[in-house]
């Protein structure tokens, strides 16, 4: 029988590996956290240019907003620019200072800063009028639970925007359950030893053993952020409805092409086939 995620081990994961980090090099790289977080919001909003033109359609003005899960914060500055009352939280220390920096460099306002779990949230019922989470909630195991203490903050009738991995995308289809997949196999069969993080996947499925690792239900964890990740799972609509029962989905859209090692970038299939699906519910 498979051992269950622990909390702990996915909070150690993102607080070593805080979100984005690799992608501009690290903080390290940079003469401070204002020159890196300049750098990483340049390259996330070139890179996922939609995210901007989602939030628009969102009501931020005047509502008391609870975002969890916030990465280096390039939302929650958003967010507040929108007009919100905003409260974050995040599993990882790392997170919540770089955004508390994030938010003193910028001069923005907000009424709330915590480290904490999704799972028991430290705040009082129907606090919020509306809560966001943009890239967390498909790495929580115990969504249901996760659901229930959503629901409980928020205000009667309040909204939740989520952005989890898409079931229904080029990158779960065919990026993930064949390219991928078929590649490591064919690498181990080889006998090859590359560096990396194919090398990484390597050594991690001869230890495993290369046929239990490249079952979907361990591969998929290790292949949306990096060999490490100790749980991911992807969703369509059908199992959003499944996954929160105290809620009604009240829209949902697919945004950004993305399936490496393909070169889809630019392709005008994201709203049948992108890797996120934003989705809006209304608690009941």
């Amino acid at each position: 029988m498979a051992m269950q995620t622990t909390e702990t081990e996915i909070e150690s994961f993102w607080e070593s590996h805080p979100c984005g980090d690799s992608l501009v090099g690290g903080l390290s790289k940079y003469r401070d956290v204002d020159e890196f977080l300049a750098a990483y919001d340049r390259y996330r909003y070139s890179t996922e240019s939609h995210i901007p033109r989602c939030l628009d359609r969102i009501d931020f003005a005047g509502k008391r907003v609870l975002e969890i899960g916030l990465g280096q914060g390039s939302e929650s500055e958003q967010i507040i620019r929108r007009g919100a009352r905003w409260t974050g939280i995040d599993l990882t220390r790392e997170s919540i200072e770089r955004v508390r920096q994030r938010l003193a460099l910028r001069g923005l306002p907000f009424e709330d800063l915590r480290q904490g779990s999704v799972l028991e949230l430290p705040f009082p019922d129907g606090r919020f009028d509306l809560v966001f989470s943009h890239g967390v909630l498909h790495h929580v195991p115990g969504i249901d639970r996760a659901q229930r203490e959503i629901r409980r903050v928020l205000a009667p009738g309040g909204e939740l925007v989520v952005m989890l991995y898409a079931r229904w995308s080029l990158n779960y289809l065919l990026s993930i359950s064949l390219l991928r997949r078929a590649g490591l196999l064919a690498l181990h069969a080889l006998g090859a030893a590359p560096g990396g993080k194919i090398g990484e996947h390597l050594a991690r499925a001869r230890e495993m053993g290369v046929l239990r690792y490249l079952r979907m239900r361990n591969f998929i964890h290790k292949n949306t952020d990096g060999p490490s990740n100790p749980y991911s799972r992807v969703y369509d609509v059908r199992a959003v409805r499944r996954a929160f029962p105290c809620f009604r989905v009240v829209r949902a859209y697919k945004r950004f092409m993305h399936a490496p090692p393909l070169p889809v970038r630019g392709l005008p299939l994201e709203r049948l086939l992108g890797w996120h699906l934003w989705v809006h519910l209304r608690a009941r």
